[in-house]
């Protein structure tokens, strides 16, 4: 952008942006045109990961769970400064491949990184595929804890 354009963006008037290039004391990078033009270089904005956050559990008389998972996500989300745009909890088996949430999840370009506490609370089998085709698209799944669960499973089978 135009000197000229910068100064006026910042509330500055055309001839102190000059003086200040000139000086050298111009906070962000600009440089000059064989015509003269002096162009500016503004930083990029920074690019924030939008995050969504996913809690299941297997059957309803597991509400009080599905909370706290909920809970511990969005702290782990807060620790390690995730932007949360979304946070989904779903009842339902982890065997079941048409559980609507997840799926609207899956399917939002919006959504850059879906975190699960531990990946059977994504996908009972699976979760690798799932997570090679978010990385296709150039997003992510982040597991809070990688040990595996297999308290669940049996109910899930039931």
């Amino acid at each position: 952008m135009k000197l000229s354009a910068w100064a006026k963006a910042n509330g500055l008037a055309y001839q102190t942006a000059w003086r200040m290039w000139r000086a050298g004391k111009l906070p962000i990078p600009a440089e000059q045109l064989p015509t003269g033009t002096v162009l500016v270089h503004p930083p990029k904005a920074p690019t924030v990961e939008s995050v969504a956050i996913y809690a299941r559990v297997s059957s309803a008389d597991q509400k009080g769970d599905l909370e706290r998972q909920l809970g511990r996500l969005a702290e782990y989300a807060s620790r390690e400064r995730l932007m949360v745009i979304r946070s989904v909890s779903e009842i339902g088996s982890g065997l079941n491949g048409h559980r609507a949430k997840i799926m609207r999840l899956l399917s939002d370009p919006a959504v850059q990184t879906i975190v699960v506490e531990h990946r059977d609370r994504l996908a009972r089998f699976g979760s690798e595929y799932i997570e090679a085709a978010l990385a296709a698209c150039g997003r992510k799944l982040i597991v809070v804890d990688e040990t595996e669960m297999k308290d669940d499973l049996v109910q899930d089978v039931i």
